[in-house]
């Protein structure tokens, strides 16, 4: 690295970035394989396969931002995508020839339990024993196919459910990714049959609590387009920042800081 330092401790990020939420949660605690760098007040943290990306969590002012981003993929590599408050990222890319922002979407996070008036009694959720997870699979094919969460992937620590009368589940939840700082909620969804009864609520409900109980706060990722599942967040008491994610495109490297391409097409990327 050139201008950068880097970060080496949970104490060092948190002063460095704000307690920004969203690079708490990608440090993963400084798990093995995690990066972070601070150039100027510009913060970058690296975690390998987090919620299925390479992501790079980023923070700070944009011209910082920009170099530092283009020290760091030099370093971890370009498929690290940058994601980070949506008029940043897209600054950076108006910067960074070859980084494409991919789309905006939202981070919600909270750091109180859920207030009782939005947490109904339907179910009961209830956290699900290991032997449930086949369960758990069938209910994502059938109502959340695209979901990143899945039993038994890496990070994936464990699923809460309310179990439906015909003995496969109405609704589930995953605490997945979670950092010791930062709970993450994932695999969000309800059978279509049991929606509008306050299944997917009560399973929230439960996984929110928890992991305010025990890392302080808890956050997620949302589809803007995903209008009910934002209303039951924002109801739950998660807040709205609007974040974006972008990716470099195949044919362009980042050597020592600076950007070179190579002739190839761009390829169509999901965030």
């Amino acid at each position: 690295m050139h201008s950068s330092r880097e970060i080496r401790t949970t104490d060092e990020l948190r002063a460095s970035c704000a307690d920004d939420a969203l690079l708490m949660w990608a440090a993963q605690g400084f798990a093995p394989g995690v990066g972070a760098w601070r150039r100027g007040d510009a913060v970058a943290v690296a975690s390998p396969y987090l919620s299925c990306r390479d992501r790079l969590a980023i923070h700070g002012p944009a011209a910082d931002v920009g170099a530092l981003v283009g020290e760091v993929l030099a370093e971890v590599g370009t498929t690290y995508r940058p994601i980070g408050s949506a008029e940043l990222v897209r600054d950076v890319a108006e910067r960074l020839p070859g980084l494409e922002v991919l789309g905006t979407f939202g981070w919600m996070e909270t750091s109180n339990p859920v207030p009782a008036a939005a947490a109904p009694a339907a179910g009961p959720a209830r956290w699900l024993p290991a032997d449930r997870a086949a369960l758990v699979a069938e209910l994502l094919a059938e109502a959340y196919p695209g979901s990143y969460a899945r039993p038994g992937l890496v990070g994936v620590r464990r699923w809460a459910g309310v179990p439906a009368d015909d003995g496969a589940l109405a609704a589930v939840a995953a605490d997945a990714w979670s950092a010791p700082e930062v709970g993450y909620v994932a695999g969000v969804t309800a059978r279509a049959v049991a929606r509008g009864r306050g299944y997917a609520a009560a399973v929230f409900g439960l996984v929110v609590d928890t992991l305010v109980a025990e890392h302080g706060r808890v956050g997620l990722m949302v589809n803007a387009a995903n209008e009910p599942a934002i209303r039951l967040y924002r109801r739950a008491g998660l807040r709205w920042r609007s974040v974006a994610a972008a990716a470099v495109h195949v044919g362009w490297s980042a050597v020592g800081g600076a950007w070179q391409s190579r002739p190839s097409e761009p390829v169509a990327v999901r965030p």
